[in-house]
């Protein structure tokens, strides 16, 4: 009955978590769209303004270049779209990765941690990495975007490859984007908002809001948009072991998330009216890598392997999850409804057993049931040899 109320929350909260985060990327994107789509504007105040059609309207956007002469009766804010999607977030961090660490979090033949320490070291992660991030920000560096960004190109390519060092494969990987997604909701609640409240608090005192506000809420919002698609792509992989159970998946995470922000760029510069296809095409070049990094090796025959034998092991290394009644603590029912409690099943998930298995080594998550080297090479070969069931 816990597996199955877990179940339920984890769904509840991966539900509104999602919902959340369209707001929040989507109300992100379309600013990022409107200020690249700005035409000039006849009033030396304004920044630049925008007609559109939408739902059978006509819309006039005006953008002032600090602030308004005087400060309009209703003001929107966008917050609690980038708040709310970091509290579903970590929510699913906690109910997923922290309550299930021994299965999706430690991988004892990576590094052998307590869950005390494993979740502790998540936690410190995150922290570790906005503090890291922050102090970069507020450096010389930070006066130059192009060296702030190799600067911070080199230390997540670190992260990556740290990460995969001490987690799980699909653990390392959510909390690279966990790191990021703190970093984005930081920045709104450290920067680009505070920044909003002095440029409103100087108007409402009469002062002459500083431009320094407004400049930092930019580049701390760009920063954010280029974030986005290595962030979604983390909380899609774990769906897929190819990425994270490969041998090279912390060259994989660093490929798509150069990726992800290249194609991106692709998207910033077409807005502004430019299309050059060299970040789109240098984009898909690190897709196309990171698809050979995770390739399997060539397939070569093996001799037949008695299915009786591969039977033992699926029922001594996978039925204890994969079965009608789980055995195992936290599981209502089979993962993904894969069961493999009888012949038919078994053969019907041949080729998900070999990729999950041998491929990827994903299964058993953490290698609970200690499926040995000598398993996985019998199952190898069962799988090369033709699936027989003889």
């Amino acid at each position: 009955m816990e597996g199955y109320f877990l179940d339920w929350l984890s769904l509840c909260a991966r539900w509104a978590h999602v919902v959340v985060g369209i707001a929040w990327i989507g109300a992100s994107f379309y600013f990022i769209w409107l200020d690249d789509k700005l035409e000039a504007a006849s009033d030396p105040q304004l920044a630049g303004e925008l007609h559109a059609i939408h739902g059978g309207g006509f819309y006039r956007v005006e953008k002032y270049a600090i602030a308004p002469p005087a400060l309009p009766p209703t003001l929107h804010w966008f917050k609690w779209e980038a708040y709310w999607t970091f509290i579903t977030g970590f929510s699913l961090l906690i109910l997923i990765y922290y309550a299930g660490a021994e299965l999706y979090l430690i991988d004892p033949s990576v590094m052998a941690l307590s869950r005390t320490a494993a979740i502790s070291v998540g936690l410190g992660t995150l922290a570790a990495g906005m503090v890291v991030y922050e102090g970069l920000c507020r450096s010389p560096l930070g006066k130059s975007d192009n060296t702030l960004a190799a600067a911070l190109f080199v230390l997540l390519a670190l992260a990556a490859w740290g990460l995969t060092k001490i987690f799980s494969g699909r653990g390392a990987f959510i909390h690279y984007g966990a790191m990021l997604g703190t970093i984005m909701v930081a920045n709104v609640a450290h920067v680009i908002i505070p920044g909003q409240r002095e440029l409103v608090r100087a108007k409402q005192e009469g002062r002459a809001p500083d431009p320094k506000y407004a400049l930092a809420g930019k580049q701390r919002s760009v920063h954010n948009t280029y974030f986005t698609l290595p962030v979604i792509f983390t909380m899609m992989a774990g769906h897929y072991a190819m990425t994270f159970g490969s041998r090279w998946n912390w060259l994989i995470l660093v490929a798509l998330t150069l990726a992800g922000a290249l194609i991106r760029v692709w998207f910033v510069i077409r807005h502004k009216g430019r299309a050059p296809a060299w970040s789109l095409v240098l984009g898909i070049a690190f897709i196309a890598a990171a698809m050979w990094l995770a390739a399997p090796k060539s397939e070569t025959t093996a001799a037949p392997v008695s299915f009786s034998d591969v039977k033992g092991v699926i029922d001594r290394r996978c039925v204890l999850c994969h079965a009608q009644k789980p055995a195992f603590q936290g599981f209502a029912e089979a993962p993904k409804g894969v069961i493999l409690e009888t012949p038919e099943g078994v053969r019907a998930q041949a080729a998900l057993i070999y990729q999950q298995t041998v491929i990827s080594k994903a299964m058993p998550p953490g290698n609970l049931t200690g499926l040995t080297e000598d398993e996985r090479s019998l199952l190898d070969r069962w799988y090369r040899s033709g699936a027989s069931m003889k």
